[in-house]
């Protein structure tokens, strides 16, 4: 029995699409290249003085007896600054950095907006950070802010409960 041309078509096709198969699985399963953060060259002086500020907040808040999980979680809604664990309690934390004090203060800059947003991305992230952390179990949440001020540090613990 012998082939026509449609008939070798067929099989090339075919031969195609498992080495294009292969091909895709081979990639998928190859480890993803470490994600690297921003060489310090690479920000802004603004970038550069907010992450001083958000590593001396973080600092600060591990001396209380938080253990920080994680930092910088961007989503399509906005980025956490940190989420840390206070016991069994997942906090998320807006650092804020204010030198002049013509505008308020620093923690008087997260507004109404700034925490519905905070809270959408923390609703993003939630459901990984309650699976990773707290065993699937649902923690109480809270949301702090860290002002940091030229007189200081200030924490305010559950900012957003009125």
């Amino acid at each position: 029995m012998t082939m026509t041309d449609e008939d070798r078509l067929y099989v090339l096709a075919g031969r195609a699409q498992q080495k294009a198969i292969k091909a895709r699985q081979r990639k998928a399963n190859r480890p993803c290249p470490p994600r690297l953060p921003p060489l310090p060259a690479m920000l802004s002086p603004t970038q550069r003085t907010g992450r001083d500020g958000e590593s001396r907040a973080s600092d600060h808040l591990q001396q209380q007896g938080l253990t920080i999980i994680a930092r910088n979680l961007l989503g399509k809604t906005g980025e956490i600054d940190l989420v840390a664990r206070d016991g069994e309690v997942l906090v998320f934390i807006e650092v804020r950095q204010r030198f002049h004090p013509a505008y308020g203060g620093a923690a008087a800059s997260v507004n109404r907006e700034k925490q519905l947003r905070l809270i959408r991305t923390a609703q993003l992230f939630l459901p990984r950070l309650v699976q990773r952390y707290f065993r699937g179990r649902m923690p109480a949440c809270r949301f702090d802010v860290v002002g940091i001020e030229p007189q200081g540090l200030v924490w305010i613990k559950d900012a957003f409960r009125e």
